[in-house]
């Protein structure tokens, strides 16, 4: 059974930094891209970063681009988000997941991720 358990958030100051961690568990986590999705209440599942099962390609959200860094240690089996130069728009939970594979490259879709974790609140103030 695949599980995903998301840590790391919690309330930061504008312009603080949070990283988030995800650790798999139940499948080949090197085989599969890993996204962080994040989500406010009465809106819809929002794409944040991906990475590709290497690691040796990213993509980020044209909001997050030059804050936010996704890597992961497939050792560790484990998807980081750190997240620098907090705004106050970032506020959300934060969801990772496993895409399906034979969809890579189509990361922002939420529909091609298969496993979702739990979630994370991040809440950052003015």
């Amino acid at each position: 059974q695949v599980q995903l358990v998301e840590s790391g958030g919690g309330l930061v100051q504008a312009g603080g930094s949070l990283r988030l961690s995800c650790a798999a568990s139940g499948r080949t986590f090197s085989n599969y891209a890993m996204g962080w999705f994040r989500q406010v209440p009465g809106k819809e599942r929002e794409f944040v970063a991906a990475i590709s099962w290497s690691g040796g390609r990213t993509y980020y959200a044209d909001s997050v681009k030059g804050r936010f860094t996704i890597s992961r240690d497939n050792a560790k089996n484990t998807v980081y988000l750190q997240m620098n130069s907090l705004k106050p728009e970032d506020t959300a939970v934060y969801y990772c997941g496993t895409q399906r594979r034979g969809y890579s490259g189509n990361y922002p879709l939420p529909s091609t991720y298969d496993y979702w974790g739990q979630g994370t609140q991040v809440t950052v103030s003015s």
